[in-house]
């Protein structure tokens, strides 16, 4: 997630948003990994995300609107988690569906753009496309992005350059995000595989752990670390989830805000106001009704009269967090990549993400750095647990 201050652009860590429980249900409820039906929740919500994505990637081509594509990644999402975690629990019926709106950003845009009809654009040939999204059940996030390039013709330039970067830095942050190892290890590898690609990654933006109902904790990797942005390390504990955001440029990586309306938002829960006017209020309502913790785009609003009263409103008394659209410089290329990971006993595991499958996608470039190459040959294969022989089990 891009991290956006009013004001300038900077690394911040906003407080988390809790979903409030009652006593009982948080004593009797364990909402980590170590609970196997967390997993289960984790892992269809990231076969939901990577079904998405891959059928929003398939409608990726020239002359597409880009809203069209977003409503398809949302449809699928919204679609997809209504057959599963159906019954309802103590009364209530289990919350799924959308974490993040799925956002299309082209060319030097940086990410979430995902725009209301009628304020849309079409995609090019020769674009290179980033597609965004996260789903949940029960508020357990799984997120994904992929970047692809439009051309049937093969490309070797700085196009490639960019996208295999983020790619074989997404694959070996994967390889570094185990129990004992430090968030700082990351960045440090993000920045080799950068280097060996002669592009730069994004400033601003950050990897977040993500709890239920928590889509950006406070434990954070920075993509790229400065003398002025830094976050406190910290080592990577079991049970823990992060949605981890690889995002690098072929510019200088320094994203400005662009004058594009910002449409995805996130409800400020710690913040409260009464509204004055009964659209504002209206809007509120709908948001606590439908996305009362996580990420929303207004074009899920069918009123969209009503949306930008009611956001105009709500941002201006601080009760909705703004992503706003951020951009490199023109003529230069943003590629990202996103998946989710969980760190279980039997080691990490990666459970979103797409692998590069486009062949006539070619960078001319290669890792020559010793320190990448010995990460990127770790294997991401979770460990067995050995079966107990009878002779062993009788003696124990």
């Amino acid at each position: 997630i891009l991290a956006q201050a009013r004001r300038g652009y900077v690394v911040v860590s906003r407080p988390p948003c809790q979903f409030s429980m009652s006593d009982s249900e948080s004593e009797e409820e364990i909402a980590d990994l170590s609970n196997p039906d967390v997993i289960t929740k984790y892992i269809e919500a990231s076969k939901v995300v990577q079904g998405a994505l891959q059928k929003v990637l398939e409608a990726t081509k020239p002359d597409v609107d880009v809203a069209e594509l977003c409503k398809i990644g949302d449809d699928y999402i919204t679609e997809e988690t209504k057959k599963l975690f159906s019954k309802k629990v103590k009364g209530k019926t289990i919350e799924r569906g959308i974490a993040f709106p799925t956002c299309i950003s082209r060319n030097n845009l940086c990410g979430h753009v995902s725009p209301l009809d009628g304020e849309s654009h079409k995609l090019e040939a020769g674009d290179i496309v980033k597609v965004d999204m996260a789903a949940h059940f029960d508020g357990f996030i799984a997120g994904a992005a992929h970047t692809i390039v439009l051309a049937d013709e093969e490309v070797a330039d700085k196009r490639a350059d960019v996208v295999t970067a983020a790619y074989k830095a997404a694959e070996a942050v994967a390889r570094c995000i185990s129990v004992g190892q430090t968030n700082t290890s990351c960045t440090d590898i993000i920045a080799q595989v950068a280097a060996e690609y002669g592009v730069e990654p994004v400033q601003g933006v950050l990897s977040h752990q993500v709890k239920r109902h928590v889509i950006d904790g406070n434990q954070t990797i920075m993509n790229k670390e400065t003398a002025e942005e830094r976050v406190a390390e910290f080592e990577f504990g079991l049970n823990e989830v992060y949605c981890v955001d690889i995002m690098m440029s072929t510019g200088s990586g320094k994203a400005k805000e662009t004058e594009m309306r910002t449409t995805v938002f996130k409800r400020a829960v710690e913040n409260s106001y009464m509204l004055k006017t009964q659209r504002s209020r209206q809007f509120l309502s709908d948001v606590h009704a439908r996305f009362p913790t996580l990420c929303f785009s207004m074009r899920a609003f069918e009123d969209p009269q009503v949306a930008r009263v009611g956001v105009s409103e709500c941002v201006r008394h601080e009760l909705l967090h703004e992503y706003p659209v951020l951009k490199d410089k023109e003529g230069e290329f943003v590629a990202q990549m996103k998946f989710t990971v969980l760190l279980l006993p039997s080691g990490s595991k990666k459970i979103t993400g797409l692998a590069l499958s486009q062949d006539n996608v070619k960078s001319t470039k290669e890792i020559k750095n010793e320190a990448v190459l010995e990460v990127l040959r770790r294997s991401m294969a979770s460990k067995k647990k050995k079966k107990k022989s009878k002779g062993e089990s009788k003696e124990e």
